[in-house]
């Protein structure tokens, strides 16, 4: 993740990282990890989110102009997922720690991050505590660690991952927050260098909206309708993530949705019509947020959402833009298709300029948005239960 920040960067860790290790001698490489090699190497999601990228270009010369120069003069791109052995080419500015991430880790036979992971296994703070909270804190210790390692290979800023499981715990994300907070904080990673990525239920809303106000700022994720990214921009979110293709997916398969049978009614992709509709709620009425679109599928939905604060764009489609040159005859012209401007015609209803609550939340949002957003906390739940399991069997770690 990074952009001025910019929006997250998605890695997959390869096993040769010899190029992100050479970026960053700082980070301690550890010959005592065997204990952790026994586990297979799960495929591995690395979130790269901020809101501070410097903008991707593409290598090219003073009379060339490439698809990937033209794009990033609208918004910042930002790869979805590279190897570690790509970052030459499109190199990571930001980054998210997950709990993915840490399977990943623990999954690979060589990985610069490993001395992170067992650092944290070999902290006595946990020792003391029952089973579930001892493993919870070795969890919490290993994404600090890692966050604070990647602060050190990436110039914006870290999204760390809070626990999906508590989604619908306002009390219990804020203390989670500041747990991990204090944890970078003995770690003298400054506030401004750090995200906290929370799930868009209106109790992680609410939980964003009382962080933002003590000057923490937060990441609010598995937004799949207005009315989350509007409560989201009204509560003061850093960043607002939208999945773009998740949207059409669903779309494909039911016809239930109302927001989602509207935008289809219009001519519209559901998708790329919720980013439009959200990014112009957020700069008509000036709201703080950034907006990042992700799980953007080919170049023609990069090229609609030219404008957007954000673009998570996949590799493949990346490297289609650096390898192609940008000609005035090109089937898609590269113009703005949202500005700030643009914002100020769009048109909202009576029922959309609301004061947003838990109750008109619960309300407006449709079976798209609920049972995607019910999938992704699951998914999300599953792998801080597997970082757990794991932990608990590998613990203690040799020589501990």
């Amino acid at each position: 993740m990074a952009f001025t920040l910019q929006t997250p960067l998605y890695a997959t860790i390869s096993s040769s990282s010899s190029s992100a290790a050479s970026s960053s001698s700082s980070i301690t490489r550890s010959s005592s990890f065997s204990f952790l090699r026994s586990t297979p190497p799960p495929t591995l999601i690395f979130n790269f989110n901020n809101n501070s990228f410097p903008r991707i270009r593409a290598s090219s010369t003073d009379t060339v102009i490439t698809e990937l120069d033209a794009v990033s003069s609208f918004s910042e791109i930002v790869p979805d997922t590279v190897i570690f052995d790509d970052f030459q080419k499109f190199p990571p500015t930001a980054a998210t720690v997950s709990s993915s991430l840490i399977l990943g880790i623990c999954g690979l036979p060589d990985t610069i991050f490993r001395n992170a992971v067992e650092m944290a296994l070999a902290d006595s703070e946990c020792y003391g505590l029952e089973d579930n909270a001892r493993l919870s804190c070795f969890a919490a210790k290993a994404l600090v660690n890692i966050g604070s390692d990647m602060t050190k290979l990436v110039p914006g800023r870290v999204s760390t991952e809070v626990d999906a499981r508590l989604a619908y715990d306002t009390p219990g994300i804020i203390r989670k927050v500041h747990d991990l907070l204090k944890l970078y904080n003995d770690s003298n990673v400054p506030h401004d260098r750090l995200l906290f990525k929370i799930p868009a239920t209106w109790q992680g809303i609410e939980a964003a909206r009382l962080l933002e106000s003590e000057g923490i700022q937060t990441h609010l994720t598995f937004v799949y309708s207005f009315a989350q990214a509007a409560a989201a921009a009204q509560a003061g979110a850093s960043v607002i993530q939208i999945f773009v293709g998740r949207v059409r997916d669903w779309a494909r398969n039911h016809s239930d949705d109302k927001e989602i049978e509207s935008a289809k009614l219009n001519g519209e992709d559901p998708g790329l019509a919720l980013v439009t509709k959200a990014y112009n709620y957020i700069h008509k009425y000036g709201h703080k947020s950034k907006l990042m679109a992700a799980a953007v599928r080919n170049k023609q939905d990069l090229f609609s959402l030219l404008g957007v604060d954000y673009i998570i764009a996949p590799l493949k489609v990346l490297q289609s833009l650096k390898e192609s040159v940008a000609s005035p005859d090109e089937k898609y012209s590269f113009v703005r298709r949202l500005s700030p401007q643009s914002a100020g015609r769009y048109v909202f209803s009576d029922e959309e300029l609301i004061k947003w609550d838990q109750m008109s939340l619960a309300n407006a949002m449709g079976p798209a948005a609920v049972q995607l957003l019910t999938s992704g906390l699951d998914g999300y739940a599953d792998q801080a239960k597997r970082v757990e399991d794991l932990f608990g069997k590998i613990w203690p770690p040799p020589n501990v």
